[in-house]
């Protein structure tokens, strides 16, 4: 099987390619090292995935650009299977620079779905995200206790995948991701491709290099190996159900693999493997055997006091379920820092 995946260079593309080329796949790795630019933030060794992965035989490393068409309808020839996992990720630089996120995510995705036409490829998988259901989440009643917020009991399982998208704010990030969500279920519905939609809630794991905008769980994990200062916006007591990155390519692989013709799938933790921010952070201080270094701010826009996945579709449908649990998950992610305290 020959596996395209955008964005191969990142967090879970790298994962996914390093799963597929250890597998005996041949897996294009297609990545522009765009990172700290669309961020608008200094990220030191944006190219560490990337340089990763050259010890991988199988693995063929592109430097391209969803942005343009020409770049990954050619480097889509002959792909049996593409998972998209490129994409600008953080919610604050869509709102500072709304035109650069919509390219790469609504833009860029378009240009990936109709590379996928014109080449004939089989699968289509696209990284997707909660934040498509925007500030609606919010209308579902929490309560407060110690150190969480949680639902009440009508969303005890968390959001499922008929939970309303629309009347409401989303964020720049938000509606192109969300744009991207809907061409792809089109796509598969229109021209019968095999599109597979997994709005994600929050996957983490070793070899992410967290920041403050973009993949919290390492962000704060990474901030507290090393002594340094985490802002926190709110009372810490926001709740995401989190999803070990081994987990979430297990998931993509048992889509691929199934009789489906496509499917939209929210995917996290679920109800089982929930934290808090603050329970993250207890448990890191209790790996680290000292105090994370705290500074509580003001909400941002459109943020989500609970989020939890409904995964029951995705566990029905594709016999899929989380294996790592969150404490398993952060002490290996906790290992991984500490080996490359360099990198950060």
């Amino acid at each position: 099987m020959k596996i395209l995946i955008t964005g191969g260079a990142g967090f879970i593309g790298s994962h996914a390619a390093e799963f597929y080329a250890s597998k005996g796949n041949d897996v294009i790795v297609f990545d522009n090292l765009s990172r700290a630019k669309l961020l608008k933030k200094s990220i030191k060794n944006v190219d560490y995935n990337w340089n990763y992965l050259k010890k991988f035989k199988r693995i063929r490393l592109i430097k391209g650009d969803i942005r343009n068409i020409k770049e990954i309808q050619k480097s889509a020839r002959g792909a049996d299977v593409l998972v998209h996992a490129a994409a600008q990720t953080a919610v604050t630089a869509s709102v500072i620079d709304p035109l650069a996120d919509f390219e790469a995510n609504a833009l860029g995705t378009f240009n990936v779905l109709e590379a996928a036409r014109k080449n004939d490829v089989k699968s289509v998988l696209y990284c997707s995200t909660n934040k498509v259901y925007g500030e609606n989440v919010n209308k579902a009643k929490v309560i407060e206790e110690k150190l969480r917020y949680a639902f009440e009991k009508k969303y005890l399982n968390g959001i499922s995948e008929d939970f309303s998208i629309d009347l409401c704010e989303h964020t720049p990030y938000g509606c192109s991701k969300l744009t991207g969500d809907l061409y792809m279920q089109d796509y598969g519905k229109l021209y019968g491709l095999k599109t597979g939609v997994f709005r994600m809630s929050c996957v983490y794991g070793t070899r992410q290099l967290g920041i403050e905008d973009q993949g919290w769980v390492a962000w704060f994990a990474i901030a507290t190996m090393l002594g340094k200062n985490i802002n926190i916006y709110g009372d810490g007591k926001q709740v995401r159900d989190v999803l070990f990155v081994s987990d979430l390519v297990d998931v993509f692989d048992k889509f691929i693999k199934s009789n489906l013709k496509s499917g939209v799938f929210n995917i996290g933790g679920g109800h089982e493997n929930t934290l808090s921010l603050l329970e993250l952070l207890d448990l890191l201080n209790k790996l680290a055997n000292k105090k994370s270094k705290i500074h509580f701010l003001g909400w941002r826009p459109s943020d989500q006091k609970v989020y939890i996945s409904d995964i029951s579709k995705a566990k029905k449908e594709l016999g899929w379920q989380p294996k790592v649990s969150p404490e398993e998950g952060i002490q290996k992610l906790a290992g991984w820092i500490n080996q490359n305290k360099a990198l950060f």
